[in-house]
């Protein structure tokens, strides 16, 4: 297999987590709707600049002033989303090329060609339908899962690269299931963490661990939770009452507690047990990472969701998930248990 490929996905991988870091920020800094249109911004291949060009925008879109520091925001985002596309295009053809090593993973490679064309077409609807929590969620569920289909396949292609190993360790059932139980509430985490964004519902708790100074304040769970809203109006800021938005939040609460309790004891039980050396570490990582995240969540919310907090709640969350998906490599190697394997 060729180390080019590798190396490619690798950089993929990395392009990916600056994209979903810049997306945050684009989003934090309200300037998803900075250009009105897509892909250009107010038809024109790059961000207005000149007073003739912001003149000439002005014209077309009334409605939506040129703010030019914001256009470029977001333009930047599309420029980078466009070069990952290119990217993972070539990943794609290069794993076609090397079919014939047995090595080689295909089908993920083309998946993420597929994947990538539906992040493009819900970062288009996202400017078109005014920032539709729905598809602003869904973008953000797409960014999250591409990020980490792609490191999964840096993972198993090092893994088919490396040196045979002379020992094998197989863990545990039970680890290995409670492993990717933390993966997946960890992914109803993310979910919810991009429900509360886009419906702009972390304002509505600034303080902890009382929401509006009462242990359950009134909620409204329908409407919170109501997946798809009329079209035509624009969502920006939010248009959820105070009931439902509290809802959201609360509910994002809650499970950030259930992630924090799984994810601390896998991560203790891989720290402290007798695996691997990149195991343990892994562990280490994912129980800083946790206390980390549950922290940055805790002081955005208090502070009002500032925008340098807010951001790097948001990239810890990637990281974190990164670390969720090494462990879970780490945990399942391939091949099948030898009579020398070693079972833990």
């Amino acid at each position: 297999m060729s180390r080019f490929f590798v190396t490619l996905i690798s950089i993929i991988s990395f392009l990916a987590l600056v994209i979903v870091v810049l997306g945050a920020y684009v989003r934090l800094s309200d300037a998803g709707l900075s250009c009105p249109d897509w892909p250009g911004c107010y038809q024109q291949l790059l961000a207005p600049t000149t007073n003739q060009q912001i003149d000439q925008a002005n014209s077309l879109y009334p409605e939506r002033p040129v703010d030019t520091g914001k256009a470029w925001k977001e333009m930047i985002h599309r420029y980078l989303a466009g070069i990952l596309g290119f990217l993972i295009l070539i990943a794609a053809v290069t794993a076609c090329l090397n079919r014939s090593n047995p090595k080689q993973i295909i089908a993920l490679p083309l998946f993420l060609v597929g994947l990538v064309g539906f992040q493009a077409a819900l970062g288009m609807w996202t400017v078109t339908l005014l920032v539709q929590p729905a598809i602003v969620t869904l973008h953000l569920i797409g960014g999250m899962a591409l990020l980490s289909l792609a490191w999964w396949l840096v993972l198993r292609q090092r893994q088919a690269l490396a040196p045979i190993q002379q020992r094998i360790v197989w863990y545990s059932p039970a680890f290995k299931a409670w492993s990717l139980i933390g993966l997946v509430f960890l992914g109803l985490q993310l979910t919810l963490g991009g429900w509360t964004s886009t419906n702009y519902a972390g304002f509505y708790c600034q303080d902890f661990p009382t929401c509006q100074g009462q242990w359950w304040p009134t909620m409204d769970f329908r409407d919170a939770f109501t997946f798809w809203r009329p079209l035509g109006e624009n969502y920006e800021g939010g248009r959820l009452t105070l009931e439902a938005a509290t809802a959201i939040h609360v509910t994002h609460r809650i499970i950030a507690m259930i992630v924090l309790a799984v994810l601390t004891a896998v991560g203790l039980r891989a720290a402290l047990g007798r695996g691997t050396l990149a195991l343990r570490k892994t562990g280490w990582v994912m129980i800083a990472l946790v206390f980390t995240q549950v922290t940055l969540g805790i002081a955005t919310a208090m502070a009002g969701i500032p925008l340098a907090l807010a951001v790097a709640h948001n990239a810890v969350a990637a990281l974190l998930l990164l670390t969720v998906i090494t462990l879970n490599h780490l945990l399942h190697p391939t091949g099948h248990p030898s009579q020398g394997a070693t079972k833990l």
